[in-house]
């Protein structure tokens, strides 16, 4: 989806005008801002567009992760993908299995003691993220009908756990 299409949809919720006047800009500009921009003079360079240019031009992704935060979520960054031909479906499906059982193992080893601390918490968020991450590559694989880079980008850096007998 387009910025301006973002935008657009997110202007039926809430009335332009109101948007406008909170902002201090003109009615017209905010219509122009769900316009698509065009060589005619039709849209106008949107506060998103704005954002992602300064993003791009800085490099500095903390940009996204305090919007992300500040809109009461947390930003992951999707894999790179580049899938190439070569289908296993199983060994990826297994590792996702895996890790997500390294997660629980986390997280009922955090809460034996019936409470969670911060170090224990940010345990659990690092292991959640590399989960979210092995997940997002998965899902872009399935789509692009590749699973091998999957594989590679987990040899680089594996979630390994001992097993432990909890009994």
């Amino acid at each position: 989806m387009e910025s301006h299409e973002v935008l657009k949809k997110a202007f039926e919720k809430t009335s332009p005008k109101a948007v406008a006047s909170e902002l201090g800009v003109s009615l017209s500009l905010v219509y122009k801002w769900a316009q698509e921009q065009s060589a005619t003079g039709s849209g106008s360079r949107n506060p998103l567009d704005r954002i992602l240019e300064i993003i791009r031009l800085t490099g500095d992704i903390r940009i996204v992760e305090w919007l992300c935060a500040r809109a009461g979520g947390y930003y992951v960054r999707n894999p790179d993908s580049a899938c190439e031909k070569g289908f296993e479906y199983l060994p990826a499906t297994n590792e996702i299995v895996a890790q997500f059982s390294v997660l629980l193992s986390r997280i009922s080893q955090a809460a034996l003691d019936n409470s969670i601390d911060s170090d224990e918490s940010a345990d659990i968020r690092e292991h959640w993220d590399k989960l979210k991450c092995y997940a997002e590559g998965f899902v872009r694989c399935c789509e692009e009908g590749d699973f091998e880079k999957v594989l590679k980008a987990n040899e680089q850096s594996p979630v390994t756990e001992p097993r432990k007998t909890l009994y």
